[in-house]
């Protein structure tokens, strides 16, 4: 049988150029002068990590290897370096400088360098309050898996800041500005691991994502170019998913697909049951009785409606409401977007929100930046972040 769900579902689916000439006087102009710059003063950043209190970080950064010594030890150079102190380690698992001779020292090396960015010096004054965050370089280079990225990536790291309070990613700086000779070190609560997934990746192996896999593959059906998921797989994308867990799917689906057919005369009983029969399973968006409305064209715009594109860590998110545009908005720009909202508490994110047009409340996102596979927020990918949301977002 065929049934409309909702019709306003259906619906879903000039950059101007300015130019300045400059125009300059025929005049003879001064020859410039070198403008000779002081010798730096000071220890270096390798120097400072003598400090006891950075012992495990200096025994990584031995064993990591003399280019990385060398590097840190560089006062021609300049550097931010995100530290992790020995609390930082021992919450991270690693109790004691002696721990450190498990790690490979490639292991190290790339770890470490996760933490640095080079060739400026940031102060937590120079980190910015607005979003999105700072997008920033690491010292950490891919290597190409893929055509797809470009060589020499390096992997992305978004310093943050609120107030006073500073972070790296989702990791508390404890301690900012301690100055070097080439540069300046923060000190930060955790190690800050770098991502070795891309989106697609968890989206298609999480076991309360499989709705959402479904609609990715439903959205690029008929699509040669698999569009949606060459975004959530490559590399050099930025994005954040807010992920729908599978309940929030079949509660929106059954609740349409119920409206549907007491609007086509069936009882509401036989109209529930029915519906959650066929909502019960992912299979629902290849349904060929559902074809005619869940279309590839609408599932993109569903979808699409669950990406920013913009990297959005929880702390990252405004304690007013605040709307941002999703990529919907690359095919309606003048779609509202999503309205997001945080709740701060001492340690950081104790609630957050995400509310679509079309939803009458606001969705929670699942605050528990446990790494993944556990974890529910702040999981962090090469191309992107994933937040796990308990309702499916309504553009209109």
């Amino acid at each position: 049988m065929k049934f409309e769900i909702n019709k306003s579902l259906k619906a879903l689916f000039v950059v101007a150029a300015f130019s300045i000439t400059i125009v300059s006087c025929n005049k003879a102009l001064p020859d410039a002068e070198p403008i000779n710059q002081p010798a730096p003063t000071g220890s270096s950043i390798n120097s400072l990590l003598s400090d006891p209190n950075f012992s495990i970080l200096k025994a990584a950064v031995t064993r990591a290897g003399t280019s990385l010594t060398k590097l840190l030890s560089d006062s021609t150079a300049v550097f931010t370096f995100f530290a992790p102190d020995n609390a930082a380690f021992n919450l991270s698992g690693i109790p004691s400088e002696a721990a450190i001779g498990a790690f490979r020292a490639g292991q190290l090396d790339t770890l470490l360098r996760y933490h640095l960015i080079g060739g400026v010096k940031i102060k937590a004054a120079d980190i910015s309050e607005a979003v999105p965050n700072m997008y920033l370089q690491s010292s950490f280079v891919l290597a190409p898996p893929s055509a797809s990225l470009p060589p020499g990536l390096r992997m992305p790291i978004f310093p943050s800041r609120r107030g006073t309070v500073a972070w790296v990613n989702n990791i508390p700086v404890t301690q900012a500005d301690i100055t070097a000779s080439n540069g300046v070190i923060h000190k930060v609560a955790t190690l800050v691991a770098p991502p070795s997934q891309v989106l697609l990746q968890r989206i298609a192996t999480d076991p309360d994502l499989t709705y959402l896999y479904a609609a990715v593959q439903r959205a690029d059906s008929g699509d040669a170019a698999q569009t949606l998921q060459a975004a959530l797989q490559n590399p050099a994308a930025n994005l954040t998913v807010f992920a729908p867990s599978n309940a929030a799917f079949k509660a929106v689906l059954t609740g349409q697909i119920t409206l549907a057919l007491v609007g086509m005369g069936y009882d509401l009983t036989t109209a529930q049951a029915t519906a959650t029969l066929l909502a019960s399973s992912p299979t629902v968006f290849t349904n060929p009785a559902l074809a005619s409305v869940l279309t590839p064209t609408v599932v993109k715009g569903i979808v699409v409606y669950h990406l920013l594109g913009i990297r959005a860590f929880s702390v990252n998110i405004p304690v007013t409401p605040t709307a941002l545009h999703t990529l919907l908005n690359s095919a309606i720009p003048a779609h509202p977007g999503v309205v997001v909202q945080a709740t701060f508490g001492l340690t950081g994110v104790t609630s957050a929100t995400v509310k679509g047009l079309g939803n009458a409340s606001a969705s929670n996102i699942a605050i528990n930046p446990t790494p993944a596979p556990g974890g529910t927020s702040d999981q962090h990918y090469i191309n992107g972040t994933l937040h796990k949301i308990d309702q499916v977002l309504l553009p209109q």
